[in-house]
């Protein structure tokens, strides 16, 4: 563990350090945040979920910020660069982007107009023009002409070159022009000729302006997915004349004949190198902020959707709806077993409706079912309106059933294992029943994207996409809790201090030895510890 971080980070959340250090030292044993939050708070001085995982974002930032740091050192001490004031700046950079302005003068890169023009020996015109001294720079310019240099001209364009590197490379400008970016950019939205018919979904995108910053994330996403469709062109900068307003005096510091040259070379920097540069930073850093949002409003979805109230133990009729393959119907007991399966055909084209109201009847009555589930794909609300108008011997209630993922359940190994012997028709007819019944314990069988959480989900940063919503599922099982004689492999495995392994073990002693009546039952557990 790095001192100097837990230190840092103890200063950034206003909590003390030995708070930080243990709470770096669970993470390090294996631990889990809602296994800290809950479990070790004498040891944390009871942070909350919140805290815990911000210990270790922020950790997992500074040890990426100290890795680039030693590569960028490495790297310019085996060119030969490095002074000790060098060094210095480098060790004192806080941020990444910091770090990357002082390394881009020694950056390895595709060679440059002005690397070319160093080849052709102009780098001394271009330090002649940079002094601004000089007030006839095409006279001098005939000095360096070359087999390679054939006029003046090509002398001073060089030099420009060189130069445009220099004003590209400078990271006091780069961190205005950043700032700039930050503030004032403009976010321009326009459609590739030739795509308005396949674009229609993009058309409010066509002409579209609006300052970046204000842009919400939603929009924002919708645009770089019609720019990755090819159907829209975006451009992200402010006014030119607020960049140049900025670059020039850094720059230009006279009124000679050069400093027209250096000027002409600071135009050339921001139009060829700077501008393209910082519109890329201030795309990512947009898409960054846009990802954090949407994310933000999937795991909020995702943890509604998982605490959903259960119906709770009851007798269920599950029916996935369709057309043509007509409906896949399943009866379940109180556990969630699958008692009978078989298939109804309602809708058209074979329009079979009375002899389907006369089969779900027959099964209501033959397993006393208690409920109805219908998912909500396609065919839902004609077989909706089937059920409500049918009369039963009894009081039955109806609710259609989020059917998201459950197709990517029924060819999951998870759902193999469960029903070897079964389709995926039934295995995702069970699934909608058993989301009824206990939404926690059959959605977290799902991988959490899969679940429909959101509109953009497909088009975030899928690793720390999936790494928050499986710390909503983690965090939303351990604040409700599970029935340790009922729940399924998989829905352990989320407690906090269970493993796969441990999770395995528990549903294997219970299948050879029945029912748990006492904690102290649970030491007997193979791998149990105290």
């Amino acid at each position: 563990m790095n001192h100097t971080y837990a230190s840092a980070i103890a200063g950034l959340l206003n909590v003390s350090l030995w708070q930080v250090e243990n709470t770096l030292a669970l993470f390090n044993e294996g631990a889990t945040i809602p296994f800290i939050s809950r479990y070790r708070k004498e040891r944390t001085g009871s942070l909350d979920e919140e805290q815990v995982a911000l210990v270790r974002d922020e950790y997992h930032k500074m040890d990426e910020l100290e890795k680039r740091r030693e590569t960028i050192l490495s790297s310019i001490q085996e060119q030969g660069k490095l002074t000790e004031e060098l060094k210095t700046k480098i060790e004192a950079a806080e941020k990444m982007s910091t770090l990357e302005d002082i390394y881009l003068p020694y950056k390895p890169k595709r060679k440059t107009k002005g690397d070319k023009a160093r080849e052709k020996g102009l780098e001394p015109l271009a330090k002649i023009l940079m002094a601004q001294r000089e007030e006839h720079p095409d006279e001098r310019a005939l000095d360096f002409i070359t087999s390679e240099v054939e006029t003046a001209e090509d002398a001073l364009q060089g030099a420009r070159d060189i130069i445009a590197d220099w004003v590209n490379e400078h990271a006091f400008m780069r961190q205005r022009m950043r700032r700039l970016y930050q503030q004032k950019a403009v976010l321009s939205s326009r459609m590739v000729r030739g795509k308005e018919e396949e674009g229609q979904k993009y058309k409010d995108y066509f002409e579209w302006e609006e300052p970046l910053k204000r842009c919400p994330s939603h929009r924002f996403l919708a645009m770089l997915r019609g720019e990755k469709e090819g159907v829209l062109r975006l451009s992200i900068a402010p006014e030119k004349q607020e960049a140049l307003a900025i670059l020039e005096p850094l720059f230009v510091k006279g009124t000679t004949t050069s400093s027209k040259q250096v000027q002409g070379a600071v135009e050339d920097s921001y139009k060829r190198l700077i501008s393209s540069s910082m519109e890329s930073e201030a795309k990512a850093e947009a898409k960054e902020r846009a990802d954090e949002e949407a994310i933000r409003v999937f795991a909020l979805n995702m943890k509604q959707l998982l605490l959903s109230p259960p119906l709770g133990q009851h007798r269920v009729l599950a029916i996935d709806p369709g057309y043509r393959t007509g409906c896949k119907v399943v009866c379940l007991d109180k556990q969630g077993q699958l008692l009978h399966n078989e298939t109804i055909f309602p809708h058209p084209p074979q329009r079979e409706a009375k002899q389907a109201m006369k089969k779900i009847t027959s099964l209501i009555d033959a397993y006393s079912i208690d409920a109805v589930a219908i998912g909500n794909g396609t065919a839902s609300r004609e077989t909706e309106q089937l059920i409500r108008r049918m009369r039963f011997n009894k009081d039955l209630s109806v609710f259609v059933v989020s059917e998201d993922g459950a197709s990517v359940y029924s060819a999951s190994k998870v759902a193999r294992e469960e029903f070897p012997d079964y389709d995926v028709t039934v295995r995702g007819a069970v699934s909608i029943g058993r989301r009824l019944m206990d939404p926690l314990a059959e959605l977290v069988k799902i991988e959490p994207k899969s679940i429909g959480v959101g509109q953009y989900q497909h088009d975030v940063d899928q690793t720390r996409l999936k790494q928050k919503l499986d710390e909503v599922v983690e965090s939303a099982v351990n604040a409700v809790g599970v029935n340790v004689n009922t729940a399924s492999k998989h829905l352990l495995t989320y407690v906090s201090g269970l493993g796969p392994t441990l999770a395995a073990n528990v549903v294997a002693y219970r299948q050879e030895h029945g029912p748990f009546h006492s904690r102290k039952e649970l030491k007997k557990v193979k791998c149990m510890g105290e």
